[in-house]
């Protein structure tokens, strides 16, 4: 089984690409919904993070408010050093332990050969120790605020700061083995992801000498 870390800056349209890879055969871990998992009221990690920041935290259900979180590190990089400390190793390991049960899984049936990891925090989380190649999202940040400020009502400051705190894209780009650059044309985008899946099949397949 060939895994794939699929990684970009936020606002690259990693979704989206995770989207028609699923469509073309591909099994997907979304790394963000894990994230949202491993912070559920009664776990753990939760229990951690009201400690450290308050019950201010916690919307009227008992649950992780995302959006005060959201504002809250990314205006201080203690705060979010903090965050980082509590929910990554339990992120990198729940991430873990689904790659294992899937390839286990994936050799016992008639599975996809191709699981992709959708994980903005791919890299810095050390996950790209977990996949055999890595593709990079790329977007020109003018579009990448735009869509920001579009999709989560986020003023352009605001923005600007959520993009500054992650690696920089430039980083990122330096780890990867196939690129698509999601800044403009939806369409080109899609012809992109179809050309390096077709690339990947035929080298997994002259890799197992079955080409």
């Amino acid at each position: 089984m060939l895994v794939i870390g699929l990684t970009g800056n936020i606002g690259s349209g990693k979704s989206t690409v995770a989207r028609r890879l699923e469509s073309l055969g591909a099994k997907v871990i979304d790394a963000d919904q894990v994230a949202r998992e491993v912070v559920q009221p009664g776990t753990p990690a939760l229990k951690e993070l009201v400690r450290s920041f308050g019950q201010d935290i916690l919307d009227s259900k008992g649950t992780l408010d995302r959006k005060k979180m959201g504002s809250l590190v990314f205006a201080d990089p203690a705060a979010r050093a903090r965050l980082n400390e509590i929910t990554h190793p339990r992120i990198k390991e729940a991430i873990s332990r689904e790659i294992d049960q899937y390839s286990a899984h994936a050799d016992s049936c008639a599975c996809s050969e191709v699981l992709v990891l959708e994980a903005p925090l791919l890299i810095e989380v050390g996950l790209h120790h977990n996949v055999d190649e890595i593709w990079v999202v790329k977007v020109d940040e003018d579009e990448q605020i735009e869509r920001l400020v579009e999709r989560d009502g986020l003023t352009p400051v605001e923005a600007r700061k959520r993009i500054a705190a992650q690696l920089p894209q430039e980083e990122k780009l330096k780890y990867a083995r196939r690129i698509i650059d999601n800044s403009g044309d939806p369409v080109e985008t899609k012809k992109q992801v179809d050309r390096h899946w077709s690339d990947l099949l035929k080298e997994h397949l002259r890799g197992t000498g079955n080409i």
